[in-house]
């Protein structure tokens, strides 16, 4: 199988590496719009630099995975769809619903297939606590709190082009929930601070933020999420029913101490960061997205997953403008 990937970035490099080792990956062609950059990584790896994407996708491809700026993600899914090829894509296809849905409609047109990063479902800890709601093991649940800490904030110039912490770090929460729980989300109430740093008063966006989501059955779940833990990157979920309560991302890594006298110790190396704590789960949705292309599976998280997460998001974002509950049904999907 010959796999054209466009972006050499840090999530497009270790991309690289992961579809470079992979027994049904003969070839791999990469691409960047830092030309040198993607030499680089090639020569890493092992791979192909190509001069462009268009070469990428002249040079005879199987399938294309899409690493590049969020800028790009929605032109670059409808070019896969309309050259008939499968496209494994990181989230998010684009930072508002109308281009959303022009790339899904191009995808659904051209009868190809699109995989999106959403590589908490290949987590082993979330996989066990969907297990746990879905075998009944929890009873009835009643309540889920969703937590997602960076250590640092990002570069500046980055949050401008991000779309905003609700789009770009909870919208990985909001995607879990529902694939946890089985559940759709139907309103939100969502608060956002901005008393960090300044660059994110500047750029329009907030430091920190907290959800209350009411599920169609009732179940409540929180989600927060911070660019300012300076412990650690903190990742985790916790699930709470009648019959028992499971936590997913809490193990010896977890940068978290106890204030109680006989409380485990302080974690003596917390998680540095997304990669580092979600390596094995990225291998396997890479890995799982070869399969899709070979045909031995299902896809396991398609564009109508990610524009399921990406309303939510909408509507948090419109909910901590207007500081009120917003009903899902308020976030058009004809746009």
């Amino acid at each position: 199988m010959r796999i054209g990937l466009i972006g050499t970035g840090r999530i497009g490099t270790f991309h690289a590496g992961v579809l470079s080792r992979h027994r049904e990956v003969g070839s791999l062609v990469v691409a960047d719009a830092d030309t040198a950059r993607a030499a680089a990584v090639a020569e890493q790896v092992g791979a192909t630099a190509a001069p462009g994407v268009h070469e990428v996708f002249s040079w005879g491809v199987d399938a294309v995975v899409i690493a590049s700026a969020t800028s790009s993600h929605a032109e670059l899914i409808g070019r896969a769809a309309r050259a008939g090829l499968p496209a494994f894509c990181e989230k998010p296809i684009a930072l508002d619903l109308p281009k959303t849905l022009e790339a899904l409609r191009a995808v659904e047109e051209a009868g190809t297939e699109l995989q999106l990063g959403f590589m908490r479902r290949f987590d082993a800890g979330y996989g066990a606590a969907r297990e746990a709601v879905r075998s009944g093991r929890l009873g009835r649940l009643h309540t889920v709190r969703a937590i997602t800490s960076d250590p640092a904030p990002p570069p500046a110039a980055y949050l401008p082009l991000s779309g905003g912490l609700y789009r770009d770090c909870l919208v990985h929460d909001f995607d879990v929930l529902r694939w946890v729980t089985g559940r759709e989300v139907v309103e939100v109430y969502a608060l956002g601070s901005d008393a960090g740093p300044s660059m994110f008063r500047e750029a329009g966006d907030v430091d920190t933020a907290a959800v209350l989501l009411t599920l169609d059955d009732g179940t409540l779940a929180t989600a927060t999420a911070t660019r300012c833990n300076g412990a650690g990157y903190d990742v985790r979920m916790e699930l709470s029913g009648e019959l028992d309560q499971v936590a997913v991302g809490l193990d010896e890594r977890t940068p978290l101490t106890s204030t109680e006298p006989q409380g485990p110790p302080r974690a003596p190396r917390p998680w540095p960061g997304f990669l580092e704590r979600f390596a094995p789960a990225y291998e396997a949705e890479l890995g799982a997205f070869v399969e899709l292309v070979r045909g031995e599976r299902e896809n396991p998280c398609d564009g109508r997953e990610a524009l399921a997460a990406l309303r939510i998001a909408e509507a948090c974002e419109l909910s901590r403008r207007e500081r009120r509950a917003v009903r899902l049904t308020e976030i058009a999907t004809d746009a």
